[in-house]
């Protein structure tokens, strides 16, 4: 295979090159949980032919949200998760057990845990697109509303209903109550008006707070508006709404717009007095625009290019003030699940993005990084052994751009005389290339939008 693959790699070129620095004595922090997704994992069993469990579980995936899991028949559909699915009739008592309907959600739930991956439970609703609406109205009552949640989460945490002792700490109020705005004709998340919103999410908040002080209760999932971001956390800082975690949404094909909003969400939280607020992206995926690239952004989501728009994005957020990245979405037959072929489940070049990823949180600690070439992202990292590994992205959001490129690695203070490399690009997934050290650098050909996985020795010179 070395042989096969060594014409990936110069070792002598002429070609412009791309410098990258690790500095082996220099750490900066842990590696922070970029590799969070939405949703989770299908089994295979006697009713299901094919599954992605294996695959899902390889991952290691920090935490998985469970938004929109109710278009997914795999799961249980419309019977699971949506506050409305697991409580059908609202008139009935929030503390009478046969009003509750637990029983395909704790199935699903079951097989996130199984797989290691801790549950990031959606308080709320499914996004509507039909023009009739079933869930995303404002409830009748909030305070009972607020009561059904509370009983909700007794079930996963506290055994309450025949349920389960999980180890479920994030729970979220509602899924983008900013995307339609008030008045619109045709609402897909939020049916009310703004300040109801706001009176929903004060009462929830408060109500579960005091129910659970040591969980973290946060949203509001915001689409896309940073005036209304402003409005409410303005609101809930007069009405003293305490906020574990504040959760937004971004959807782009320039990884430094992630980056960028990702400052001005924690410099808004700051405002506030929210200074120790969890600042989260849990919905993000490469989008050109929605309209008129929505299809050829579609395409994108699921190749190479993908990958490398996640490794992007998870390497600039790795330096910004943003806790926690939930990609959107690792849920079987959608659209934008780029890591698992939607008929065979197989995985993806995106897959390897975040199995690439989980390699380095399985080493821990960043390792400060220098590149001084654009298009180019390198995160680091090491353990307490000293071995190491660097994540190389070049990502060239410009389709025109087909010129192969050399990216020269050295490792300040530490060796590169047993280093090997992974690379995903448009001919291979997370192949082994060979590579050899050439007056004290690596030289690795990359072409456009490719990730590269490289196995340093660290250890000293």
């Amino acid at each position: 295979m070395k042989t096969l693959f060594s014409a990936l790699i110069l070792l002598f070129s002429v070609s412009a090159s791309a410098g990258i620095v690790v500095h082996n004595n220099e750490v900066t922090g842990p590696i922070k949980p970029m590799n969070a997704v939405n949703n989770g994992p299908k089994k295979e069993g006697t009713d299901q032919v094919i599954g992605n469990f294996d695959a899902y579980k390889a991952l290691r995936i920090p935490y998985a949200r469970t938004h929109d899991a109710a278009f997914c028949a795999d799961y249980g559909g419309e019977h699971i998760v949506d506050v409305m699915n697991i409580f059908p009739d609202f008139s009935m008592k929030v503390d009478d057990p046969k009003a509750y309907d637990f029983t395909l959600t704790d199935i699903y739930l079951q097989s996130i845990q199984d797989a290691g991956t801790k549950v990031f439970f959606r308080l709320g609703q499914k996004i509507e697109h039909p023009i009739k609406k079933y869930g995303i109205y404002p409830p009748k009552d909030f305070k009972k509303w607020a009561q059904i949640c509370e009983h909700i989460i007794r079930h996963y945490i506290e055994g309450w209903n025949s349920g389960s002792h999980y180890d479920m700490k994030y729970w979220e109020i509602w899924n983008e109550p900013d995307l339609d705005g008030d008045g619109n004709t045709n609402p897909k998340t939020w049916g009310g008006t703004k300040d109801q919103f706001f009176d929903l999410y004060t009462i929830t908040a408060k109500h579960l707070k005091t129910c659970f002080p040591n969980l973290k209760i946060g949203g509001p999932a915001l689409a896309y508006s940073e005036n209304w971001a402003d409005e409410f956390l303005s609101s809930m800082a007069n009405r003293k709404v305490s906020m574990d975690f504040f959760s937004w949404h971004v959807y782009t094909n320039e990884p430094q717009d992630v980056a960028n909003k990702a400052t001005r969400m924690r410099v808004m939280l700051d405002k506030y007095g929210y200074k120790n607020t969890e600042s989260i992206l849990d919905e993000w995926n490469y989008i050109e625009d929605w309209s008129p690239k929505f299809k050829s952004s579609l395409n994108v989501i699921h190749t190479n290019k993908g990958a490398a728009f996640i490794a992007a994005v998870m390497s600039l957020c790795q330096n910004k003030p943003v806790d926690m990245l939930m990609y959107y979405d690792a849920r079987i037959a959608t659209t934008f699940n780029g890591l698992f072929d939607p008929v065979t489940l197989d995985p993806l070049p995106p897959y390897y993005a975040l199995y690439s990823w989980r390699k380095l949180v399985d080493l821990g600690t960043q390792l400060k990084t220098t590149v001084d070439e654009k298009d180019i992202y390198a995160i680091a990292a090491t353990d307490k052994q000293g071995h190491a590994a660097v994540m190389i992205t070049r990502y060239c959001k410009d389709n025109n751009e087909v010129a192969a490129e050399d990216v020269k690695v050295s490792i300040d203070g530490g060796s590169l005389k047993n280093s090997f490399a992974y690379i995903t690009d448009a001919c291979h997934l997370y192949t082994e290339i060979p590579i050899e050290a050439n007056n004290g650098k690596l030289n690795i050909r990359m072409n456009p939008n490719s990730v590269a996985l490289v196995i340093l020795d660290s250890s000293s010179n």
